[in-house]
């Protein structure tokens, strides 16, 4: 049988098709059917270590990295030059890259272990007739299983006995409160397990009353089986910024390559001899490399994960601090994210009054206004007093407090009643003498309390069955006959605002009166209704507003009731002319939601496969998805979004362990913040690129220039211009002292008024190339000017070999100097540099005197000069050499001063 229909049948049906009896099944049966189904446990095949290790190796990056490594061993062996110390640096950067892979990629096998030590271990069962205490793992279809308050549910159940039965099934479908169970077989098809009021999940709590179920799926059958099934067989979304740097690794290394064998080709060509040949081509591969590229996206990332948890923000996956920024949509829920999962009174009705009640949570401040008045409530409103009286003293919860704040010890709805009446001071138990406890059945609670004169009792319930119990209504007038009409057309108003309603009444007893029957629940006098919800966090009202600005469009996906749902969008300020549910959600196929999912931005009594499929069809539209969750049932949405975003608080371990993200204060302003930091990390990450790469090509270009200008420059047949020491250290220097400081830059004013970036935008895009081609060639030519210039006067014979040398530092330095009028320039894409201070960033000044101090040291002491293959030149080639600051400088800004001009002639 489909395992989403037993709530279809009725009890003797689902007797009747397991082969069983409310006594249970025999020990033999139990065993035969033990061999047919298997053991009532989750299992998964772990993968190999040493396989998951090894794989961590395919990535275009690290095959450039090793690349890198191989050139170098290359030029140390084979041609003489020292450069071990670059091959260990360079290996150093591929086993950490890889260690963080290796770490990452267990996270998915983590999150199953944590599902699979959700199984219980023991549970009480019928056998033989007879109450036992077997493992859960032994559980079979046809097994009987006793539940009592306090228990976790070891398999799925069809309950055919209950007694004042709720369960909490946050884990497992979000819902905030508990949920009400009965026997009653339900005839509706496609039903979510939110709504499956007669089955009893594996993995859910008992938090009250009593029952019986036969087990109806065990193991990798039941819902949390399947939750299972999708972490499993649900493949890890590679990220915007992975899969751009996997394009552009691969970019490169076929450029390197073919710009590297057409330099070998064309070297022959010209008549130099196969190892000269070979060498320059080795010169220009090592110069083209950017291996310091992978070292800095991963710095990036860390500062930015650093930055989101100073936000209250936790990165488990570094990737995802850059995606976030990317993200266009967010699959929120409700309960605790854009809610504060603390039912709260918003509205009172009594003495033919309608009361505002203000404060949000279980904070007990806040106050009462009738219109737009506030009421001190103990002196001028009796029946608001009395009305809140009722509500504290038929309660069972209590509110404390501690140093993370206030909260509720109890059911929440009875926790509301509890802050309503302590925001008007009432904060003073009466003794109680008896209570007739909350039942699904009779829809009330009953308490007996010791007055002065007669005792009290209080009731409250639901509305309709208070009423049937009352004859008069309290005003502040006196005691009037009841208005039964009047209160019910308020409640269906409060309801269709999708406040949760509850009646208050009371009546006075003999003082002999110690105990309560249902006998005694007659000609009560009406006190007045209280209208709870779970409400919106104010900030996430403000944070759905940045993320509209933002261009981000947020979806609710909530286990609650539609109305609930549309009325809580409402006042979130969100889209919910459309709102749909689960049951809607199971009739449709993929494609028949692909057509709708990006016009609905509710979703109510969804199920997880409901999630994870409104998650990757949004994916399927092109959208980079953000997805939010605490419960189990989140896991497969969790680890199929772009990102997955848990919660620290309420989240389940199961939820963390599949997620990218971890909020510490389950709030969903803290996704928008983090959002922001996202953005910054990529603003960065490309005044990064376009800063580093110029160092390569303009590197790049000084070989194959030198190469194609032998014939016609006979300096550059001697020796080429920068040594491929030269070339190394600049690449490392620059992203060390450069580079990294420029990674630091502040945010930008405006993240988040700005559209997110087209997930298909490559990192090779048109600006990038007209930039980094422009930066390379300034740097080239400055680079052949003044090596041409100093070197040049060294071909007399014999040839001044130390001459050489020194043209070759002088230009080694001219393109530090380039790089340092650049770096001012490179603090913003598109702003000129004269827009903001240069001391706003005093890690780049800090940067620029470091560079200048070792290239100083580079040049001018003897035991760097033999290191780097240097030596000191005239003083009087210095003017020459710092002219290179200003083509630096000035011909990016004059780029960018072109290119804003050019935008905004487009526009016009």
């Amino acid at each position: 049988m489909n395992g989403n229909a037993w709530y279809q049948l009725e009890a003797e049906q689902v007797f009747e098709t397991l082969a069983t009896g409310k006594t249970g099944l025999t020990s033999d049966e139990a065993r035969a059917r033990l061999e047919k189904y298997g053991y009532n446990e989750l299992t998964f095949k772990k993968q190999n270590p040493f396989i998951r290790f090894l794989l961590q190796f395919h990535n275009p990056l690290i095959y450039i990295l090793l690349a890198a490594a191989l050139i170098c061993a290359l030029l140390s062996t084979v041609w003489g030059e020292d450069m071990w110390n670059e091959v260990w640096i360079i290996l150093l950067v591929v086993i950490v890259n890889t260690i963080l892979g290796f770490v990452q990629e267990g996270r998915a096998e983590a999150a199953l272990e944590a599902l699979r030590r959700m199984m219980v271990s023991e549970c009480s069962v019928l056998r033989d007739g007879m109450e036992k205490t077997i493992l859960a793992r032994e559980l079979v279809p046809g097994d009987i299983v006793l539940l009592n308050s306090g228990d976790k549910v070891a398999a799925d159940l069809r309950l055919f006995y209950t007694k004042n039965l709720a369960a909490d099934e946050a884990s497992l479908t979000g819902d905030s409160v508990p949920v009400e169970k009965h026997v009653e077989a339900i005839p509706r098809p496609d039903l979510s397990p939110g709504d499956q009021s007669c089955m009893a999940f594996s993995g859910t709590f008992i938090t009250r009353g009593s029952a019986r179920g036969v087990v109806v799926a065990t193991g990798e059958r039941t819902e949390f089986g399947k939750i299972a099934e999708l972490v499993k067989e649900t493949a890890r979304v590679i990220t915007p910024l992975q899969r751009k740097l996997a394009d552009f690794s691969r970019f490169l290394a076929f450029a390197i390559l073919a710009l590297a064998a057409v330099n070998f080709i064309l070297a022959i060509v010209f008549g130099y001899s196969a190892t000269y040949s070979f060498l320059a081509s080795v010169a220009l591969a090592v110069a083209a490399i950017p291996e310091m590229l992978p070292p800095l996206v991963t710095v990036l990332l860390a500062l930015a994960a650093t930055a989101m948890a100073h936000r209250k923000a936790l990165v488990r996956k570094l990737p995802a601090a850059e995606t976030l920024g990317s993200a266009t949509v967010i699959c929120s829920d409700k309960t605790g994210t854009l809610t504060k999962n603390q039912m709260t009174v918003v509205r009172i009705y009594c003495s033919g009054k309608d009361y505002h009640v203000t404060g949000v949570g279980y904070d007990p401040k806040g106050s009462f206004l009738f219109g737009n008045t506030e009421v001190i409530a103990a002196y001028s409103d009796g029946a608001l007093v009395e009305t809140l009286k009722a509500g504290y003293f038929c309660n069972d919860a209590i509110l404390v407090k501690d140093e993370e704040g206030h909260k509720i010890m109890g059911d929440p709805t009875e926790g509301a009643l509890v802050v309503s009446a302590a925001k008007a001071g009432i904060t003073e138990k009466l003794s109680r003498l008896d209570t007739i406890p909350f039942e699904p059945e009779q829809q009330y609670m009953a308490t007996l309390h010791e007055g002065e004169e007669d005792n009290l009792l209080y009731v409250k319930g639901s509305p309709e069955r208070v009423l049937q119990m009352c004859q008069q209504q309290f005003f502040n007038d006196g005691i009037e006959p009841l208005r039964g009409e009047e209160i019910l057309t308020k409640v269906h108003e409060m309801a269709n605002e999708a406040l949760r309603v509850l009646g208050m009444a009371y009546k006075f007893v003999p003082k002999e009166k110690k105990t309560l029957t249902g006998e005694d629940l007659h000609g009560l006098i009406f006190l007045g209704l209280q209208g709870m919800i779970d409400p919106p966090r104010e900030e996430a009202i403000e944070a759905i507003g940045k993320c509209t600005r933002a261009g981000i469009k947020v979806v609710m996906i909530t286990g609650d009731h539609p109305q609930t749902a549309r009325a809580i969008a409402n006042q979130l300020e969100m889209d919910a002319d459309r709102v749909l549910t689960g049951e809607e959600l199971s009739r449709m196929t993929d494609s028949e939601l692909y057509e709708v999912v990006d016009a609905v931005s509710v979703y109510a009594r969804v199920a997880p496969e409901h999630k994870f499929r409104i998650t990757t069809q949004l994916q399927q539209r092109g959208h980079i998805v953000a997805v939010t969750g605490d419960g189990v049932n989140d896991a497969p949405a969790l680890k199929a979004a772009d990102i997955g975003i848990a919660m620290g608080i309420t989240g389940t371990e199961v939820s963390k362990e599949a997620s990218d993200m971890v909020l510490t204060d389950d709030n969903f302003a803290t996704i928008v913040n983090a959002v922001e930091e996202g953005r910054h990390a990529l603003t960065n990450l490309e005044k990064a690129i376009l800063y580093t790469l110029p160092t390569n090509g303009g590197q790049a270009l000084l070989i194959a220039g030198a190469i194609l200008l032998a014939p016609f420059v006979p300096l550059f047949a001697v020796a080429l211009p920068m040594a491929p020491i030269h070339i190394l250290w600049v690449n490392m220097a620059d992203s060390a002292f450069l580079t990294m400081p420029l990674i630091l830059e502040r945010k930008e004013k405006g993240l988040l008024r700005r559209p997110p970036r087209d997930p298909k935008e490559k990192i090779a895009n048109r600006l990038f190339f007209e930039r980094v081609g422009l930066v390379s060639a300034v740097m080239a030519a400055w680079g052949f000017l003044v090596y041409h210039v100093f070197g040049a006067p060294a071909l007399s014979s014999p040839v001044d070999t130390l001459r050489i040398t020194q043209a070759q530092t002088a230009a080694f330095m001219a393109v530090i100097w380039v790089h340092l009028g650049y770096i001012l320039t490179a603090r913003s894409v598109m702003r000129s540099a004269f827009t903001f201070s240069p001391f706003s960033n005093k890690w780049i000044l800090a940067g620029m005197a470091i560079t200048l101090v070792c290239q100083l040291a580079i040049t001018y002491v003897p035991a760097f000069q033999s290191l780097f293959r240097t030596a000191a030149f005239p003083t009087e080639w210095w003017l020459l050499i710092v002219l290179g600051f200003v083509p630096g400088f000035f011909i990016v800004e004059l780029e960018k001063f072109v290119r804003v001009r050019l935008q905004k002639g487009r526009k016009r």
